[in-house]
């Protein structure tokens, strides 16, 4: 069996060339993956023996460049050409770097931040794309000077003259840059023993067999898409049905759909994907699904939450869903992937505590509902080879106590989560200073080896552990990692009443969701006068340009009142304490409409507004083309119920950036958008098209022109 074969005691000199092709050799023409185009029914796939051609011909191609050792950015969009590229980088010996192409208007900076850190030579892509981004790239003289190669276009009558590079196990793979870095990427040296180790353990923990089949929504440039969605059906010799994060996202019934359709056992991602069916799934599709052949159901990412996994569990138990398929797990790109996961059949664990004991970092177990309890849910015990360390740090800073007298916790005490292990990382790409201290931390007992710092914050009970916070400032929405220094530069930035370096971006949890809160301050000079609706309005445009985030939460400050350290650096904890306990020196403010709104009042405004759209709910096969006015009435009516504003405050000629859209909400107005009007529209729709009346205009055109079409096609 092979996963005996390239098991951790076993592949000392394996690597992922030999895994696939011993898959090319031995199962040539079963087919490891289909793409689902449209997220639904129009679909491709390639076998092991047409996934291992086409990686020789690429790796030929590279490889007459001259290309071993080097750096290759991967700048695809999700599917099948993704996975051709990565795996002919490996053949030639090549470090693969994925990145993310921007949509729409996005702008490079991401992409250039991280060729210039990984000190890229060759971006490989498909001709389309690079056609579609040429404008941009030309802008940017460090994509400008990269070998661009179209890999759609190598023949597969090209000769084979690939040959084996020279790496083994320990031979640097991939360079994962953690999402959301852009000043200072950080790009993890991940190795082909540590991509074959966790793959092992994926494997175990979710008990696969050659007969298991996965669906996987998850970008291949995410670790957990990589890793769970590209390489665990080569390790496993199973399957996998792939779409895209905007297929989701768009609809999320096509993700469970495709796991009824094909009978998937395996599937999941980060806890909002599940809090999205939940909201958008509707009765009526619920009636469609047979999800009794799910039975791991895996969640990780960001934190876990009591309350989802319930309501999902109770939602869709009609649908053949047993709550025992969850799989709460725990892991990050410094440790591959996976560091932690329960046993399969077994329900998730969920312990009730008292909510202001955990703030000190201690865990008092709740004895009355009537208490502020929280509901912690445990991520399962360390998986095979690793080990998980829980480390005494200080409350409520989380700063680490004496290094020289650093010994595990006992159960049930908070502290920063270590992890040892082969599936820890090299470290972070030339920054040695960094590896040093992230990866290499010492406990008291040196026969313990090093460990790796996490970050985050847990305790362990009965070989359980439980994830609580995070020491690290990192900010985690909807799965997505952004480094609030990135934030905060973009805010300082986007009006010159801000005092650059003064400013703090942090999350908060409001209403069981992660929510992004800004505190900045204002120069001097623009206190007396300061219009302070005018630069909220600026911080929330950036920061949904740029991010395509919402900000819950805008703070701003009077000058030089923001909490430094001596050493003049922002003390984000200090200042999301501050925030919460209301003792910051405000100047201007401004909260997010959450629970807050009259949504009953709100709702009844909406539905007068709607009802000024006579045939709103009439589709083009019985009425003329949708009016301009019909257009206008409709995006306000929505981003009116999205947004939780009273209709009469939206501006069609204002940006939809100004009022914090993200791209959650743009994806799926899109979606509804589309159906509404009957017409197939790009996700990048509410970026392209700036406001709603731009959008309304460039709309009735369309709808126009559909009209027309269909009464030439009846004659």
């Amino acid at each position: 069996m092979i996963h005996n074969l390239f098991s951790p005691s076993s592949v000392q000199e394996a690597t992922l060339i030999h895994l696939l092709n011993y898959r090319a050799l031995k199962q040539p023409n079963q087919v490891p993956y289909t793409f689902l185009v449209d997220g639904e029914a129009e679909k491709v796939s390639f076998t092991y023996a047409e996934l291992d051609q086409k990686a020789r011909k690429l790796a030929a191609l590279l490889q007459s460049r001259k290309a071993f050792g080097a750096r290759a950015l991967l700048f695809y969009t999700p599917g099948l050409e993704f996975i051709v590229a990565f795996f002919g980088c490996l053949y030639a010996g090549v470090i693969a770097v994925p990145v993310y192409p921007p949509q729409g208007k996005q702008r490079m900076t991401r992409v250039k931040a991280i060729a210039s850190d990984a000190q890229a030579t060759f971006a490989l892509s498909t001709t389309s794309l690079i056609t579609n981004s040429a404008q941009s790239i030309e802008q940017e003289a460090e994509l400008v000077a990269l070998q661009w190669i179209a890999t759609d276009e190598i023949s597969n009558n090209l000769p084979d003259d690939w040959f084996l590079p020279e790496i083994n196990y320990d031979s640097l793979a991939l360079l994962q840059y953690t999402s959301g870095t852009t000043g200072k990427p950080k790009g993890v040296m991940v190795s082909h023993g540590n991509l074959l180790h966790n793959s092992y353990l994926i494997y175990k923990s979710f008990e696969h067999t050659a007969n298991s089949r996965g669906v996987i929504w998850l970008p291949p440039y995410h670790d957990m898409g990589l890793i769970g969605g590209v390489l665990q059906p080569v390790y496993g010799g199973c399957s996998v049905i792939l779409m895209s994060p905007e297929s989701f996202i768009q609809k999320p019934f096509r993700w469970l759909k495709a796991i009824s359709d094909y009978q998937a056992t395996t599937s999941g991602g980060p806890n909002f994907a599940y809090d999205l069916c939940i909201e958008k799934i509707t009765p009526e599709q619920r009636q469609e699904l047979d999800l009794s052949r799910w039975e791991v159901a895996f969640n990780g990412a960001e934190p876990v939450r009591a309350e989802t996994i319930e309501k999902f569990a109770t939602t869709f138990a009609e649908c053949g869903f047993r709550r025992s398929a969850f799989y709460p797990c725990y892991g990050m790109a410094e440790t591959t992937l996976i560091v932690s996961g329960g046993l399969k059949a077994a329900v998730p664990i969920i312990r009730f505590v008292q909510d202001q004991a955990l703030k000190q970092n201690l865990i008092v177990d709740a004895t009355s509902k009537t208490e502020n309890v929280i509901a912690i849910v445990g991520v399962g015990n360390s998986t095979p080879n690793q080990k998980i360390a829980i480390v005494p740090c200080t409350a409520p800073s989380g700063s680490i106590a004496n290094t020289e007298s650093l010994t595990q916790c006992p159960d049930g005490q908070v502290g920063e989560i270590w992890v040892a292990g082969s599936s820890v990382t090299i470290g972070y790409w030339n920054k040695p200073d960094e590896t040093q201290q992230i990866f290499h931390a010492q406990l008291q007992d040196p026969k313990e080896g090093s460990y790796l710092r996490t970050g985050d914050l847990g305790f362990l009970l009965n070989g359980e552990l439980f994830v609580t916070g995070r020491l690290k400032d990192m900010i985690i929405i909807r799965g997505q990692n952004y480094y609030p220094q990135d934030i905060e530069l973009t805010v300082e930035n986007s009006h010159p009443a801000l005092r650059p370096h003064c400013g703090a971006a942090f999350s908060l949890e409001v209403a069981g969701v992660e929510q992004l809160v800004i505190v900045q301050e204002v120069k001097r000079t623009y206190l007396r006068n300061l219009d302070a609706l005018e630069v909220i309005k600026a911080i929330r445009q950036a920061v949904s340009e740029e991010y395509q985030l919402q900000v819950y939460a805008i703070a701003l400050l009077k000058t030089a009142t923001i909490p430094k350290t001596p050493s003049n650096k922002i003390q984000r904890q200090a200042c999301r304490i501050g925030f919460l306990n209301g003792n910051l020196d405000i100047v201007g403010d401004w909260t997010a409409n959450l629970a807050q709104i009259d949504l009953l009042k709100l709702q009844t405004e909406v539905k007068e507004l709607r009802e000024q759209t006579h045939n709103s709910d009439v589709n083009h096969s019985e009425k003329l083309a949708f009016t301009e006015a019909e257009i206008q009435n409709w995006l306000i009516s929505h981003l009116a119920l999205y947004l939780k504003l009273p209709p009469d405050q939206i501006d069609i000629q204002e940006s939809f950036t100004s009022y914090g859209l993200d791209s959650a909400v743009s994806v799926s107005m899109t979606n509804e958008l589309g159906q509404w009007i009957g017409l197939e529209l790009a996700i990048t729709l509410f970026w392209e098209y700036p406001n709603i009346k731009i959008l309304a205009q460039y709309l009735a055109k369309e709808s126009q022109s559909l009209v027309l079409l269909a009464s030439l096609d009846s004659v």
